[in-house]
């Protein structure tokens, strides 16, 4: 039986990333968390940066409760859009605190119930922090699954949903990784490397510019 195009970028992709991971440090569920909401519009280096000195006295819920918006926006300024972030992580600790006694909840549900956290952020924490399966659609998981042709869609929401038919649901959370190092490496957002692409010919994008 012929494997499908998909089936083969998938088996590609799995050889080429291995040990794909996460590229945010973070030794917490809370830390991960923090760090996603930081990520948004922002380089994963520049939030390593930033957390590094952050997490030194503000690791916890109970420690980064006691911040005003104005303290924490000093310390993630670098990161852009500084003050909605820091109302954001705030009250999201706040309903930890309030809602979720100090820990942070382990279900999509629960996680995009707190202030600031969508779908994306959701899907990362459950998936990286609590073992949980699910594919988060950032810009390169985006760009990457459109390209290939494993998901089209128009919004986040769109590919996130065509990845999951496209993905085994046990590849979900390593599928995630796989696209953005592909996304991150070769299949650049102005320029994509097509020609040493070793998925060039299963990618549609390829094939439609040859």
């Amino acid at each position: 039986m012929k494997k499908s195009d998909k089936t083969i970028a998938l088996e590609e992709l799995r050889r080429l990333y291995p040990n794909a991971k996460p590229a945010l440090h973070y030794r917490t569920p809370y830390e991960l968390l923090v760090a996603v909401m930081l990520s948004a519009q922002c380089t994963d280096e520049r939030v390593n940066k930033v957390t590094a000195v952050l997490f030194k006295n503000y690791s916890t819920p109970e420690k980064m409760i006691a911040l005003s918006a104005e303290e924490l926006s000093g310390y993630i300024f670098s990161c852009g859009l500084y003050r909605s972030k820091a109302e954001h992580i705030l009250s999201a600790t706040k309903d930890i605190l309030e809602r979720f006694g100090g820990e942070v909840p382990s279900t999509i549900e629960d996680l995009k119930s707190l202030a600031g956290v969508g779908q994306k952020t959701a899907n990362v924490v459950y998936s990286v922090a609590f073992g949980g399966d699910a594919i988060a659609v950032d810009t390169h998981v985006f760009r990457v699954s459109n390209r290939l042709g494993l998901a089209k869609g128009k919004t986040p929401k769109e590919v996130e949903a065509g990845l999951n038919k496209s993905v085994p649901k046990e590849d979900w959370s390593k599928a995630h990784h796989w696209l953005i190092y592909h996304g991150r490496k070769v299949c650049n957002a102005r320029k994509p490397d097509c020609e040493s692409c070793t998925l060039s010919a299963v990618c549609d994008h390829a094939k439609k510019n040859k």
